[in-house]
């Protein structure tokens, strides 16, 4: 698997990146949009093992992209811990908000059978999925999930959620504590059930003050990352602290992540850079308007990041999802360009 030998012995000068994309299984193809209409709900698909498995497959199917990723979403984990959530069309996720400890759910039975349709998955997707492609797992950070779980939604600024880590710390370390070890369990036992690496979604990290970033961030993932290298040491694990360039380098050595993945606004010199004593592998960052809109201005951008990173050990990604309305052919077009660097 080239994308599991990026983490063990790097690139050769004249090799190409791995490629894989977030969000590569999605809504911008239109046979995603068959499936999702077959199945129902957003969630119903997460948790039906062989349509979960058929749409993670597809764009290996289509692009063949060097990894798949899990379909799922980050909010299977409150959903499991007795959280409602629910996805309303042209809004997105919607949960019933958290506003004291006392309303911190307990995970159930129901929670166990909702995780067991994942791993179920999983081990369907690895058996379908070629062996020299990888799969990666994935979960959403504690800090990230707890802003859904305490907002009810997404939040530009996770007011609310700062809010009540500012004024009731005790709980929101009782919140954070939960996630991070369902967090693990979940993770280790993707990992048993047959991915070959994991990556935590801190998409939520970037506007927090130094002191917060530190409490919430990378403590967890410290906590996440050391359980699953004692328990897993050869599964690479990538930490993605979205909006946190500025951190990158502290984040990296305190977490003790093999892998960082880099949103659009870290700049291709620090993305390059010295990151610290720590071997690490580089993952993204192109812009997901750009590979959307296409054209000559997306090869030039391709080929100038592909040039950036060569010979390092690199990923290439975007540095977010793969937007709903961006056309497939242009993700054909990437990956022929950035293979065409080799």
């Amino acid at each position: 698997m080239k994308f599991i030998r990026v983490f063990k012995e790097g690139l050769a000068a004249d090799e190409s990146p791995p490629i894989w994309l977030m969000r590569q299984a999605g809504r911008y193809l239109p046979e995603y949009k068959r499936v999702r209409a077959e199945v129902g709900g957003f969630l119903d698909l997460c948790f039906t093992p062989d349509k979960a498995a058929e749409v993670t497959l597809q764009p290996i199917d289509r692009f063949d992209f060097d990894a798949a990723i899990l379909f799922s979403d980050i909010l299977v984990v409150p959903h499991a811990l007795g959280q409602e959530v629910r996805f309303v069309e042209g809004e997105g996720p919607r949960l019933d908000p958290i506003r004291s400890v006392s309303e911190l759910p307990g995970l159930g039975a129901g929670g166990h059978d909702r995780f067991e349709r994942v791993y179920e998955a999983v081990g369907l997707i690895r058996s379908r999925l070629s062996k020299d492609k990888a799969l990666i797992g994935f979960c959403g950070a504690p800090y990230t999930v707890a802003t859904y779980m305490i907002a009810g939604k997404g939040s530009s600024d996770q007011a609310e959620t700062r809010k009540f880590a500012f004024a009731e710390p005790e709980a929101f370390q009782a919140l954070i504590d939960q996630l991070v070890e369902t967090s693990i369990a979940y993770l280790s036992n993707q990992i048993i059930a047959g991915v070959n690496a994991v990556q935590i979604f801190d998409s939520w990290a970037g506007p927090l003050p130094d002191d917060q970033f530190e409490r919430w961030v990378v403590d967890p993932t410290k906590r996440i990352v050391d359980a699953l290298h004692a328990a897993h040491p050869d599964i690479p694990v990538i930490g993605f602290p979205r909006g946190a360039a500025a951190n990158a380098v502290h984040y990296i050595g305190r977490t003790g992540v093999d892998g960082l993945g880099c949103d659009t606004s870290m700049p291709l010199h620090v993305m390059s850079g010295h990151l610290g004593p720590k071997p690490i592998v580089r993952q993204g960052n192109l812009d997901p308007l750009l590979l959307m809109t296409g054209g000559p201005a997306l090869d030039d951008r391709i080929r100038q990041i592909c040039a950036a990173m060569r010979g390092l050990p690199f990923i290439f990604n975007l540095g977010h999802g793969i937007l709903q309305w961006t056309p497939p052919e242009n993700v054909a077009c990437l990956v022929e360009v950035v293979r065409g660097a080799e």
